[in-house]
């Protein structure tokens, strides 16, 4: 059993956190989780679940009491669609969440404190061709992330560094590179393009109709870790005893285009792409994984076409059960 056994996942209605949780129940941990809302795909094994609004002083005091380490996952986030529409809001609201949740684990005692970053806060000027240099941590000043949330991203890591210095919290900072895989939201306009492209791909196979839409040409490039490979390295630099910040993803990179082929192959059709306008994102990025593997010993391991056909069959049963329950399956 580990010798800090209560941990708070906050977050812990969303995709990620929704699986840390229970890998930390399989780990021996007793769990709390935190969010505005319950998993919505399966139960949650917390041992405890508020439901609480982290943007609030008085919720955060309450999610972080009696607890020895926190897994920081809460943000109000999505895909590209959203993180480049909704700046105001994201800035506002994840700004609240971050320092009220810091300062509340800091009075609380908490003995660690894991923030959960994002490759957004790499600058955008360094990210304007396809063809990118893979993004070392130290890349990220001189600073200009492209939207609102890598900034509040980035300003938290920094707080995180600060208490670390300050109050010797024992703070960690990871910079998550695209996580994708089951259990995650696959439309609404929040879902990443592995799930929209996973959704889509799914209705080309009921239909039959072969036409998939994406967003620009399609040539932009990103790198993209399963969700099990994400929580395997979060619970290693937990117990590690570096604080700067750390990439966390594949070290490979394929365009959007490739990523619907590949999950075409994975769903057995022939997909033909429609390219329209839409919100890219920068135009490349790759993680440089050198630290990852110089203080972990270890990188992710599961392939992309692997992870890819996991996610796919779980999206696709998802649409089928809500649009095609009835409806025989287009050849």
């Amino acid at each position: 059993m580990p010798s800090e056994q209560r941990v708070l996942v906050t977050g812990a209605g969303g995709f990620i956190g929704h699986h840390l949780v229970s890998y930390l129940k399989k780990k021996g941990y007793w769990v709390r989780g935190v969010d505005i809302k319950m998993p919505e795909f399966g139960e949650t094994e917390a041992d405890e679940f508020e439901l609480l609004d982290l943007r609030r002083w008085d919720n955060c005091l309450q999610a972080t009491r009696g607890v020895d380490q926190v897994y920081a996952l809460a943000a109000d986030m999505g895909g590209m669609g959203f993180i480049s529409k909704y700046h105001a809001q994201i800035l506002h609201n994840n700004i609240l969440i971050n320092t009220h949740t810091l300062e509340a684990a800091r009075l609380n005692g908490v003995k660690k404190y894991l923030y959960t970053s994002s490759a957004c806060v790499y600058p955008e000027y360094k990210q304007t061709d396809a063809d990118v240099k893979p993004l070392k941590e130290e890349d990220v000043f001189p600073a200009q992330p492209q939207d609102a949330y890598g900034w509040e991203k980035l300003v938290t890591e920094q707080m995180c560094l600060h208490y670390h210095d300050a109050y010797g919290m024992d703070t960690r900072i990871v910079r998550f590179h695209n996580i994708f895989g089951p259990l995650g939201t696959w439309e609404g306009g929040r879902e990443k393009a592995p799930a929209a492209l996973c959704r889509k791909v799914a209705f080309a196979r009921f239909t039959g109709d072969p036409v998939i839409e994406i967003w620009g040409d399609g040539e932009q490039t990103r790198s993209f870790c399963h969700v099990d490979d994400c929580l395997e390295g979060i619970y290693r630099l937990m117990q590690s005893d570096f604080h700067d910040p750390i990439n966390l993803g594949q070290d490979r990179m394929v365009t959007i285009n490739q990523l619907a082929d590949i999950i075409a192959e994975a769903a057995g059709v022939e997909i033909e792409k429609k390219h329209v306008e839409g919100p890219q994102g920068v135009r490349g990025r790759n993680s440089d994984n050198t630290l990852l593997r110089e203080v972990l010993g270890w990188e992710p391991e599961i392939s992309l076409e692997e992870g890819l056909a996991e996610t796919y069959r779980w999206i696709e049963a998802q649409v089928r059960e809500k649009y095609f329950a009835d409806e025989p399956v287009a050849a």
